[in-house]
């Protein structure tokens, strides 16, 4: 698991890299945190395997990421010290997390209800399929605030341009 850990590290930081490269910009800071995944933690005297499923770290002053739809804001936050914190085995979201699934999200909306509603908070999209759809995710706001005895927000991040694997293109992470 620790070898599939920094593997995940390394990934990132290559599409960090690529990414920076193509727009010009600076790494000023970085932030990794795992999700789905399982390595043994010692909480209370005991050594467990704590599974994280669709959850992320939050120990205290540890800081991650948590992404909305791909028209929502995301934040940056910081594991805090308390009771909630410490029953939840120090994780949290790491994510807003879907209202409908991929197959009911492609039913439900249509493209330009996807259009329009990214157009609406100014974010540009290339590319993405219905099942993407912001729409069919919870708002992150109200899923951040369910978690506010755990974590604190320390930045919130605006999206402002989303590219995707389109409608009919192999995406080898979902396909």
């Amino acid at each position: 698991m620790q070898l599939a850990g920094r593997y995940a590290y390394a990934g990132r930081e290559w599409v960090v890299e690529r990414v920076r490269a193509i727009i010009g910009g600076a790494v000023t800071d970085m932030v990794h945190n795992h999700h789905n995944y399982a390595w043994r933690e010692t909480h209370g005297g005991k050594d467990l395997w704590v599974v994280r499923k669709g959850a992320t770290p939050a120990f205290p002053g540890q800081r991650g990421f948590v992404g909305g739809s791909m028209g929502d804001d995301a934040v940056i936050i910081e594991g805090v010290e308390s009771e909630e914190a410490k029953a939840s085995l120090y994780s949290t979201v790491h994510g807003a997390g879907r209202l409908f699934g991929r197959r009911e999200a492609k039913r439900r909306f249509t493209r330009a209800e996807m259009d329009a509603w990214l157009q609406g908070r100014g974010v540009t999209l290339i590319g993405a399929d219905l099942d993407e759809s912001p729409m069919a995710y919870r708002r992150l706001p109200e899923v951040i605030a369910e978690h506010a005895g755990s974590v604190k927000v320390l930045h919130t991040l605006r999206p402002f341009a989303v590219v995707m694997a389109g409608e009919g293109e192999f995406d080898p992470f979902k396909d």
